[in-house]
């Protein structure tokens, strides 16, 4: 993957998420996180190890496997003024407590007339994994993205993991926070201003990871990286690709997306979700119902994961989602090369 430069400090994804959270439980005693394995075991992935050890049984608490429960108790505790983080062992449980998310976080700060906050983050690990097979292994930025209520976001490097965390564990809306597991143990190299406490990457805003002049490709989570990747191959053969991270979902900086589709004249979108109603096909909407549509020389191109449910065997696993070469091919389409 690449990495950024003008950095400092090498930290793993997992350190990043860590260090967020125990930053945030320090600076405010209404922080706390509960879920499946996330106290004495120090979490299913490693991301709450040590927090037990240093904040007790009040603050980070092991829950019973009932999504749907543990859930209702978060949100009803940030009804009270608290400030939970629900972790879910996989974004694939979540369905089990989808009510929870969506028809009791969700919805009711409007429906209160905007009496009643719900400052609650819901994370855990989403998208496509390795050798889980369909019912573990899918990306939820397109599901929950769809509600309104809900700030959706997806970190892809350390950078963002870190700062984006604890800009949602500070925001008084619910946050659905969409981590990936294949980019846990990545270690990226972060300045030593996104290492000060209080960093935080605003939500609702995108970053442009690298500068290019000919094509716009838009991303999130895990496939930024590969879209850097499938940009250093097309500069060998003469072919500036600027990539977007969007970094959030929901809301979607349509801003950042439409400047830099007006400078380059063409869009390829890329995602590991499904391609029917995904992020790819709101990222060409939005572009086709603004002004960036007049600047587009070629039809905009989506690369998702395949429509199917995810295959157990890995040689189809690894059809099923995209590859740095399925990006240079919509590249080299979109140019007509």
């Amino acid at each position: 993957f690449h990495q950024g430069s003008l950095s400092i400090f090498p930290l793993i994804l997992t350190n990043a998420l860590n260090q967020a959270m125990d930053e945030e439980l320090e600076r405010d005693e209404r922080v706390f996180l509960l879920g499946e394995e996330v106290a004495q075991y120090d979490g299913a992935y490693k991301v709450s190890r040590g927090l037990w050890k240093k904040y007790g049984d009040k603050r980070i608490i092991d829950t019973p496997i009932t999504e749907m429960g543990f859930a209702g108790i978060a949100v009803g505790a940030a009804f009270a003024g608290l400030r939970p983080i629900c972790e879910f062992m996989t974004w694939n449980f979540s369905m089990q407590a989808i009510d929870q998310v969506i028809n009791s976080a969700a919805k009711t700060y409007y429906m209160s007339a905007g009496a009643q906050p719900v400052p609650i983050v819901f994370r855990g690990p989403n998208g496509s994994s390795a050798g889980v097979a369909a019912q573990h292994s899918q990306c939820f930025a397109a599901w929950y993205g769809h509600c309104p209520g809900l700030k959706v976001v997806s970190p892809w490097n350390s950078e963002d993991a870190r700062g984006l965390l604890k800009a949602a564990i500070r925001d008084d809306n619910p946050v659905v926070f969409l981590e990936n597991e294949l980019m846990y143990g990545v270690p990226f190299d972060l300045s030593e201003e996104v290492m000060q406490k209080d960093f935080v990457v605003p939500i609702g805003k995108a970053k442009v990871e690298r500068q290019g002049t000919h094509i716009t490709l838009v991303s999130h989570s895990r496939c930024v990286g590969f879209c850097l990747d499938a940009a250093t191959v097309l500069a060998k053969e003469g072919v500036e690709c600027e990539v977007v991270n969007l970094r959030t979902i929901r809301p979607l900086d349509v801003d950042t997306i439409e400047a830099s589709v007006m400078k380059t004249g063409h869009l390829v979108t890329v995602e590991g979700g499904w391609p029917q109603y995904g992020v790819g096909a709101e990222i060409c909407a939005r572009v086709m119902e603004g002004p960036a549509f007049n600047y587009l020389d070629a039809p905009a191109v989506r690369v998702t994961g395949v429509d199917i449910p995810m295959p157990y065997a890995k040689i189809l696993e690894d059809h099923s989602v995209p590859q740095i070469k399925d990006i240079i091919f919509s590249v080299k389409k979109v140019l007509n090369m």
